[in-house]
């Protein structure tokens, strides 16, 4: 049987694929099981792994939720499995770079935007159409969107559910780079290289600090870091080699 989500190590990057390329990554209760697995063995593997690359087998990251294996009766372990999941990656203490090719519709954006880093190819094509048929988010669109491109142009996008081009994606600020679709692979594999030759335990704070820090207002963000940042690693952290960890 064929692993649904895959994954490769290289340098202490760990890539993980959604494997469903004939259904363009269609999002299954199934394959959420295995894409869980994976980032709970991620969560435990801070000393070995720095950086995460989240992606799609074939021509698209993620055309959105299966409904169809929805209704063929695949379940998940319980109605709230995909959104926790999704949060999940959004809580791995490494970065998380998306690599988005093709298709990133509805289900597969709100994946997409658990990372904290989002690299697309000029062809990529983002949408939310949860307007399309009568559903509403659950995984994080209403949340996680209006903060990565404003409450504008979030609201645009999910009340029209129109499709935004790559180019586009990266005008919003959605993307942090729109690439030609031939070197999206390289270019979030770059990306991946640039953040492993820095202290990783320095990398475990900023993601840290930086995503704790959005819940308060600034003068309540400044207290928390001042409370809450580990200071230079020290000891064996500090003494780890190989990739920079400490």
């Amino acid at each position: 049987m064929t692993d649904l989500v895959t994954r490769r190590d290289e340098g202490g990057i760990a890539i993980i694929s959604l494997n469903r390329p004939e259904a363009l990554n269609a999002l299954s209760p199934s394959l959420f099981i295995e894409l869980n697995a994976h980032i709970k063995n991620l969560a435990t593997e801070t000393e070995t792994v720095g950086c995460v690359i989240l992606r799609g087998e074939g021509r698209s990251f993620s055309a959105g939720n299966d409904l169809k294996a929805m209704q063929a009766g695949d379940e998940a372990p319980h109605p709230l499995y995909q959104a926790e999941t999704v949060e999940m990656i959004e809580d791995l203490p490494q970065p998380v770079i998306a690599e988005v090719a093709g298709h990133c519709y509805t289900g597969g954006l709100e994946l997409a935007l658990a990372c904290d880093l989002m690299l697309c190819g000029q062809g990529a094509k983002f949408a939310d159409t949860h307007g399309k048929w009568a559903l509403t988010p659950l995984w994080g669109m209403s949340q996680r969107l209006p903060r990565r491109v404003g409450v504008l142009c979030a609201k645009e996008m999910m009340f029209t559910g129109r499709v935004v081009d790559g180019a586009e994606a990266f005008e919003i600020g959605l993307v942090n780079k729109c690439v030609p679709d031939a070197d999206l692979s390289n270019a979030a594999l770059a990306l991946a290289r640039n953040i492993v030759e820095n202290s990783w335990h320095t990398l475990r704070a900023d993601k840290m600090l930086i995503t704790k820090g959005q819940e308060f207002g600034l003068k309540e963000g400044l207290q928390f870091e001042r409370d809450n940042s580990p200071g230079r690693a020290k000891g064996e952290e500090e003494r780890l080699s190989g990739f920079k960890k400490g």
